[in-house]
C-alpha cells in the first residue's frame, strides 16, 4: 500500500456503500456485529469513529464471501482469520481473487487523504438503503447458515464519547451499537439456544430494540448480557434467577439520578458534561461498595462452610472404631 493509500481511510458509512452492491444484505449493524466477534478490528479516530483501510475492506469482504458462498458459521471463519493472523499466509481460497479486485484499489486510489467532516458524519448516519434484493439462493439448513443481521429502525440516541469507570476497563457509553442482532444471532454468538434466548426476554433480561417483521432486533448490549448469562446457566443457573441484576442495576441508576437532579444545574454543554462526570464518579464508587461486601459476604460464607467440613471430618475421625 502506499503512502497516500495509508493516510486515506474510510468511515463505516463508505464501507457500507462500497459493498451493499455485492452484499445486499450488509449494514452498519452487521458490520459491528462482526467487531464485536473480534473478525474485524477497525482502528478507532480520537473522538471515537472507525477507521477502516484497504486492508480492512479486503479482511471484510473475504468474510462476508464465506457467509454468502460458502455458508460458513462465524466460529470457522474466526478460526481460518486467526491461521491466516499468525502466520502471515494469504486469506484461503479468495484471497487472489481479492487482492486482484480493481475495485477495491480504486475506490481508496479515489479516497481522500484526510477525514472530511461529511465523511466523519455519515457513520453517525442512518445507513443508505440498499438495493433491492438478489433473488434468494435455495434455502439452507440453519445450522450452517451463516446469520446476516438487518437493520430496518433508525436509533433515536445520540453518539456520545465513552465515559471511563475505573482501571479495569469499564466503560458508560451513550453510543448505541446498533439495533440490528436478531434472536438466532445471538444465539449462535454467545452458544446459548433460541430457546434460552427467548427465555431471557420473557424475563426482562433483553429486550428487543426495534422490529423488522415478526423479528425482534437487538443492541449489541444484549449479546453481551447473553454472553454472560451463558456463564450462568453452564453453572446451573437459570435466566430468571439473574434478574436481581437488572433489578438492582435499574435502583442504582435511578438512585444517581436522583442525586444529579439535586444539584445546582447550570445551562448549556457544561451542565451536561459536570452531570455525566458526577454519574461516573458515583458508578465507580458504586462498583467498589459492592466489591467490598460481596467480598466479606462470600469470605463470611467460605469461612461458614470450612468450619462446618472441619466439625463434620472431626465427627468422623471420633466415631472411628
Amino acid at each position: 500500500m502506499n503512502a497516500d493509500s495509508e493516510s486515506a481511510h474510510l468511515s463505516i458509512g463508505d464501507v457500507l456503500n462500497h459493498l451493499s452492491a455485492e452484499f445486499p444484505d450488509v449494514t452498519i449493524s452487521k458490520i459491528r456485529f462482526l467487531e464485536s466477534q473480534g473478525l474485524i478490528a477497525p482502528e478507532r479516530t480520537p473522538s471515537g469513529y472507525r477507521k477502516f483501510y484497504e486492508s480492512d475492506l479486503i479482511r471484510l469482504r473475504w468474510i462476508l464471501l464465506q457467509q454468502k458462498d460458502n455458508f460458513l458459521p462465524l466460529k470457522v471463519i474466526k478460526d481460518r482469520l486467526q491461521e491466516h493472523d499468525l502466520d502471515g499466509s494469504p486469506l484461503p481460497e479468495t484471497s487472489d481473487e481479492l487482492r486482484s479486485d480493481s475495485t477495491v484499489a480504486t475506490f481508496f486510489d479515489a479516497a481522500p487523504e484526510v477525514s472530511t467532516p461529511v465523511a466523519l458524519a455519515e457513520e453517525n448516519s442512518p445507513p443508505v438503503e440498499a438495493p433491492a434484493k438478489k433473488k434468494r439462493r435455495k434455502a439452507v439448513p440453519k445450522k450452517v447458515e451463516a446469520p446476516l443481521a438487518e437493520k430496518s429502525i433508525k436509533s433515536t440516541r445520540l453518539r456520545g464519547e465513552q465515559m471511563e469507570l475505573d482501571s479495569q476497563g469499564d466503560v458508560l457509553t451513550s453510543e448505541p451499537e446498533g439495533n440490528g442482532l436478531t434472536r438466532s444471532e445471538i444465539a449462535d454468538a454467545s452458544g446459548l439456544t433460541i430457546d434460552q434466548v427467548v427465555e431471557m426476554e420473557a424475563c426482562g433480561l433483553i429486550k428487543a430494540a426495534g422490529q423488522m417483521g415478526p423479528e425482534g432486533l437487538f443492541e449489541d448490549d444484549a449479546l453481551i448480557i447473553a454472553s454472560l448469562v451463558a456463564g450462568f446457566i453452564e453453572n446451573g443457573a437459570e435466566p430468571r434467577h439473574l434478574r436481581m441484576y437488572r433489578n438492582f442495576a435499574e435502583r442504582e441508576a435511578q438512585f444517581y439520578e436522583q442525586m444529579v437532579a439535586g444539584r445546582q444545574r447550570p445551562n448549556g454543554a457544561e451542565s451536561l458534561i459536570a452531570r455525566r462526570d458526577k454519574v461516573v464518579e458515583l458508578a465507580s464508587l458504586g462498583r467498589s461498595l459492592r466489591t467490598v461486601y460481596l467480598r466479606r459476604s462470600l469470605d463470611q460464607i467460605l469461612r461458614t462452610s470450612q468450619v462446618q467440613e472441619d466439625g463434620f471430618s472431626g465427627s468422623e475421625e471420633t466415631h472411628e472404631p
